[in-house]
Parts: C-alpha cells; structure tokens; sequence
C-alpha cells in the first residue's frame, strides 16, 4: 500500500467523532432501534417497552446535583424497580435518562465512548457546550425510532471549568437543545418536580440542602405519578443521586440517601398532610 493510501485511512479513523465511524462501519450496532430494523419489521407497540421515569437536575452553590427514582414501567406495569437513570458521561459531566429504557441506555453509553474518542484523537477535552451539541445529535439520529413511540429525552449537566459554575440542559426529541439556569426535570413524573423545585430551591444552597430538594422533588414527583418510583423502605431501593463539582463526577452513597429519605418522610407523617 502506497503512502497516499495510508494517509487516507488515518483521515478517516482519525475522524474526531466516533459516533459516525460508527454509522458508516458497523450501523447495526448503533443505538437506534428504527435505523436497524428490517424496513416491513414493526417496532414493538410502546406501551411494552420499559420507560425509565423521573430525572432532574439541580444547580448549587459547588455544581449540580442529578438524581433520578428507580423504577422502569412498561404500560401499567413495574418493568424494573431497580434501574440506573443516571450516568457518568466523563469526569466532569453526567446524564440522567428518561423515556425508552433501552435505546436511552445505550445512548449514554455511546454518548460515554464519544468524549473518550474525542479526547484521544483531539487530545482535549469538548467544552461543556460542545460535549451537550453532541448529545443533542445523538437525540436528533433517534428521531425516528422517537416518531414510533420510542423516545429518549435526557437531561445532561456537568462542572463547565471555564465560567467556575454547575450547567444544566435539557432536550427535546428531534435534538433541541435548552440551557435551564437553576433546575429542571424530565420523564413521567417532571411536572410535579418542576413544581417542587420552583417552591424549593434558593439561589446557593450548600450541598446538604441541595440534597435534601432534591429528594424532596422526587418523593413528590412518586407521589402524584403513577410511573416515578418513591423510596422503598421495604426492599431498601432509593434515588440514585450524583454530584459533578470541580472536583470530579461523584456518587452520594445510598446509607445518606437514605438518612434524607427517612427525615422527608418522617417530617411528614409528622405533619399528616405528606407534603
């Protein structure tokens, strides 16, 4: 093989996105259900397929906060008591999914092996921006297998290094992207969130009461929505909650999740009116 030739192949897998040498190696193996299936194959009826619920994401005084319930439901039913919604995306940024449960998943996976690519063939890193355009591609590529009841519409945050402050941005089903300045929730149970954060966050809270709205939003997201799972003290299932700071993606472990859970909800049987 001549010189030319080998140049041509390093400008084609030095190719900075990893999500298109993907689509043009191996499109069966990207996540977009619709792009893989046999054109007189239908989709499974959405009612079937397991949703991931409730997410959110809110600023505070050090980043944000992203949490999400731990239930999956397909129709009526419980499809999952313990599904993950939330994922680490790289050191400084995460997304919390919500919509179809499986194409979402591996959405966020792709979406983790994008800014690894990225960083090695650029030898940077995406800015906070660039890394939620990306996303927001990946969104717009399922837009579809969204048009057939199988949607998946993120939440995506993450500790932008430049400004100093925590970021938040959510999405809508052909790839729309909208920065939020202070909160904001996605899934079944988002509206009733929304309307727990309104009445709840404060302009830099620390980190424990950032904490505590945050649980606050989801246990009353559970209680108004049939598809948002509340903390089971029976099975010992919580939120999974996370923070991006400047000091990296962390996890906030399940024994203190679960101290604020029992606090909430001990506050309330106290008051007898659960809010």
């Amino acid at each position: 093989m001549n010189d030319e030739h080998w140049q041509h192949q390093f400008r084609e897998y030095g190719n900075s996105s990893f999500s298109d040498l993907l689509r043009r190696d191996s499109p069966h193996l990207f996540p977009s259900p619709a792009a893989a299936r046999p054109p007189l194959e239908q989709p499974a009826a959405p009612e079937l397929v397991p949703h991931g619920t409730t997410v959110l994401a809110l600023r505070y005084r050090d980043g944000v906060i992203m949490a999400g319930d731990r239930q999956a439901t397909a129709g009526y039913q419980v499809a999952s008591r313990r599904i993950e919604k939330i994922f680490k995306a790289d050191d400084l940024s995460g997304v919390g999914i919500a919509g179809a449960a499986g194409p979402a998943m591996e959405m966020a996976k792709l979406f983790q092996t994008e800014l690894e690519h990225y960083e090695k063939v650029e030898g940077d890193n995406l800015s906070l921006d660039g890394k939620a355009n990306k996303l927001g591609q990946m969104i717009r590529m399922n837009l579809q297998a969204a048009m057939m009841g199988l949607a998946v519409v993120p939440i995506f945050a993450g500790f932008d290094e430049k400004a100093g402050v925590g970021r938040l941005f959510k999405y809508d089903i052909t790839g729309g992207r909208y920065e939020e300045k202070d909160y904001d929730a996605q899934g079944s149970g988002s509206k009733d969130a929304r309307d727990s954060l309104k009445k709840l966050w404060k302009r830099d809270m620390g980190r424990d009461d950032a904490l505590r709205v945050t649980l606050e939003a989801l246990i009353d997201a559970a209680d108004e929505d049939v598809g948002t799972g509340g903390p089971d003290l029976v099975r010992g299932i919580y939120p999974t909650v996370k923070t991006i700071t400047r000091s990296g993606f962390g996890d906030v472990a399940d024994d203190e999740v679960k101290r604020v859970c029992e606090a909430i909800l001990a506050d309330r049987a106290r008051t007898g009116n659960g809010g």
